[in-house]
């Protein structure tokens, strides 16, 4: 697994649940450090149990901790550059869904080496689609649905998603568009603010 998505499972679990539950777990794994590096990469069984291991100390299902984790790369200010990785895909959210296909390309631009869940999305209807989420790795499935969650309240759309299940290595995801402009969304703009530090 990339450091970037440990790293930012890290940060998730720090800025969530603090820094005494991160070392908890981290000495449970007994890997030796305290903290992933972005730029290596790191055996899958490791970030499997690192999920595992958080959900069991924080008492909550794995599928639930990693939608929370999902939300978060989009909510979370700290998450401010993968929020403007997925918003450049759409002007508003029925936009977004449409270049979802495109998103595993876009952030290899970035990050040549960055392995995402292959996407594929399907209509059904003027306000129903199906979202296909192909991975080896049991659990990007429901990353992903929070990550759709997130983006809906981010575009100020009224959307019912739902995750439908996982055949092979392939989860599906039900998505109902009920309004596009349910709710004033979040500001964005596509130019990166700059912040001056004084």
């Amino acid at each position: 697994m990339h450091g970037l998505i440990n790293g930012a499972l890290q940060g998730f679990l720090c800025a969530t649940y603090g820094h005494e539950l991160w070392r908890k777990v981290m000495d449970e794994l007994d890997t030796g450090f305290e903290s992933f590096e972005p730029m290596f990469h790191y055996d899958d069984a490791l970030t499997h149990a690192l999920i595992d291991t958080s959900a069991k100390n924080l008492g909550k299902p794995r599928d639930v901790l990693l939608e929370d984790f999902g939300t978060y790369l989009v909510a979370n200010p700290r998450s401010e550059r993968v929020r403007r990785l997925l918003r450049f895909g759409g002007v508003d959210y029925a936009d977004f869904l449409h270049s979802l296909d495109d998103l595993p390309g876009r952030a290899r631009l970035a990050v040549p080496d960055l392995n995402l869940p292959q996407l594929e999305l399907h209509e059904h209807g003027e306000n129903g689609f199906s979202l296909s989420c192909t991975s080896p790795n049991l659990g990007f499935g429901h990353v992903i649905l929070g990550v759709l969650r997130a983006l809906a309240d981010d575009y100020g759309a009224l959307a019912f998603l739902e995750h439908l299940g996982r055949s092979g290595d392939c989860d599906t995801l039900s998505i109902q568009l009920l309004d596009s402009g349910f709710s004033e969304g979040r500001e964005f703009s596509l130019a990166q603010k700059v912040t001056e530090h004084v």
